[in-house]
């Protein structure tokens, strides 16, 4: 008992631990929101082709009914999230800046706003492939942030195989706490969501992975733990980017996957806990994603909280039912390590946005920080999860030496954690040096001419 008692949670090396700050929201159980006047809905919220409308403007539809198909493997479909009328489909407001297309939807005022059943899917008598294509059509990408589709992530290449699957439920991030409320609060769907991702994987085992500053989440779900599945709860130690897919796979198993490569090539497969749920909440009902949990929190809110919030929903409407304060400066969607500040209050909300933190003028750091040269601390190499030499790459990333950046310094296996960001002392903003490198090394690699 003293042995289990001293022994460390499991962790990677490297990483930084910045302020939590999620006792704001911790303990709020998730609250319905209402349907915003006006929805906006991208076509583009996940990474691959933008999904086609099936619908026409003046249509009106039904909530769930789909109002866009996948185009092509790497593509999800787009689910109608409130009953309502199709007022326009053309170029709608995103997160990046851009004018993107999408669908403006008119929820009916008096609907009772009821998601009809579609086909089940049931797990005991459907194939791999059968639960891979329902995860499309469900239109299902992950909710941690990245937005990649879910059955993509799960067909396994040619020639590899899973032996694990790892559920992440680290939520690292500072200030949200959606994955931890999702962890207490729908237990059954995260169950029954890992029935479905062991079989279309056909790893033998999975590990729920959970930090040790939610007890609470990790004793419920072991309670929940069904005697017949090869399902285990592992807590592993309170570090930030923990929850990073690579992080999380060397702190459980021990694995560290290659330069260049990904979960499957150690033979493991990482789905967040909120995505899982959400596979064990709609398969069993074929219904599609019209709706997501998101954490409303930062100093610049009055009625900090976790809500189920239907995807499009106008990120100004939110701040304004949310009770936003007057001197609100800088409003995050995600976390502040690698959510992204938005510039205009009139994006919507997708169904990667997994939190909203707002925060006042005298909490923001403030815009023109004085940047210094690079004192060649070696902080930033310290924290790096991944061992690069941020400090290096940020001086190649200055004289745009890209090129060197990604084939001498492994540039492109960065995740954008910010964990080097956080700890320079001279205030470089390498994270973003590093954003602009390696979209640069992408435009160039798209216009190259195909062989």
């Amino acid at each position: 008992m003293l042995f289990d008692l001293l022994k460390k949670n499991p962790t990677f090396r490297h990483g930084i631990h910045p302020p939590q700050f999620k006792e704001d929201t911790r303990d709020k159980p998730i609250r319905h929101f209402p349907f915003a006047p006006v929805m906006i809905i991208p076509l583009a919220q996940h990474i691959g082709k933008p999904s086609v409308p099936v619908v026409s403007e003046g249509q009106e539809v039904t909530r769930g009914q789909m109002l866009a198909r996948a185009d092509g493997f790497v593509s999800v479909p787009m689910h109608a999230p409130a009953s309502g009328v199709i007022k326009k489909i053309g170029r709608v407001p995103s997160i990046s800046g851009k004018m993107v297309p999408g669908i403006f939807l008119e929820p009916f005022p008096g609907s009772s706003q009821e998601v009809l059943e579609g086909k089940p899917v049931k797990v005991e008598t459907s194939t791999p492939e059968e639960i891979i294509n329902a995860i499309q059509n469900a239109g299902i990408v992950g909710l941690g942030g990245a937005a990649f589709p879910t059955h993509v992530k799960l067909k396994i290449p040619e020639g590899k195989h899973a032996d694990t699957l790892i559920i992440n439920g680290a939520e690292c991030e500072p200030y949200l706490t959606t994955d931890h409320r999702v962890m207490l609060e729908q237990a059954p769907d995260i169950i029954q969501g890992v029935r479905y991702l062991l079989k279309a994987t056909g790893a033998a085992r999975a590990i729920i992975g959970i930090e040790s500053n939610k007890p609470d989440a990790a004793e419920n779900l072991r309670n929940h733990l069904p005697p017949d599945l090869p399902l285990s709860v592992q807590v592993v130690e309170v570090k930030y980017p923990q929850g990073a897919e690579k992080m999380l796979i060397t702190a459980i198993l021990g694995r560290e996957v290659p330069s260049g490569g990904l979960p499957i090539d150690v033979h493991t497969v990482v789905v967040n806990v909120a995505t899982t749920a959400e596979i064990g909440r709609l398969l069993p009902h074929g219904r599609g994603i019209q709706e997501r949990v998101i954490t409303i929190t930062g100093p610049g809110i009055k009625k900090k909280g976790n809500y189920w919030i239907p995807i499009g929903t106008p990120l100004r409407y939110i701040l304004e039912q949310a009770g936003a304060e007057e001197d609100i400066d800088r409003v995050f969607m995600g976390g502040p390590m690698m959510g992204t500040a938005v510039s205009s209050l009139d994006i919507p909300i997708t169904k990667g946005t997994s939190g909203i933190v707002a925060f006042r003028e005298e909490e923001a750091r403030k815009k023109d920080v004085k940047i210094y040269p690079c004192i060649h601390c070696g902080a930033c190499v310290d924290a790096c999860p991944l061992f690069l030499n941020p400090s290096k790459l940020g001086i190649l990333a200055k004289f745009k030496d890209y090129h060197t950046m990604a084939s001498d310094y492994n540039l492109m296996d960065c995740f954008e954690c910010g964990s080097c960001t956080y700890v320079c002392p001279s205030h470089i903003p390498l994270v973003q040096y590093f954003r602009i490198s390696k979209l640069v090394l992408r435009n160039e690699k798209a216009k190259a001419p195909h062989v």
